[in-house]
């Protein structure tokens, strides 16, 4: 049965996108800021989608 619901938005904080990838923090960190990578701010934490991350090593 399919429904219409959106795909869940997956996404991990900077230091486990940082592993996932093998680069630095403050890399991820001027990424985001550059907008190569797509940030997600809730409360305090600063989360990276898994499909940025994705599209980055993809290219």
């Amino acid at each position: 049965m399919a429904t219409n619901d959106p795909a869940p938005l997956l996404s991990v904080r900077v230091g486990e996108a940082s592993r996932m990838i093998g680069i630095g923090r403050t890399k991820i960190y001027e990424l985001i800021k550059a907008g190569d990578l797509e940030k997600v701010k809730i409360g305090r934490a600063t989360l990276v989608t898994i499909r940025s991350l994705r599209r980055l090593i993809e290219h």
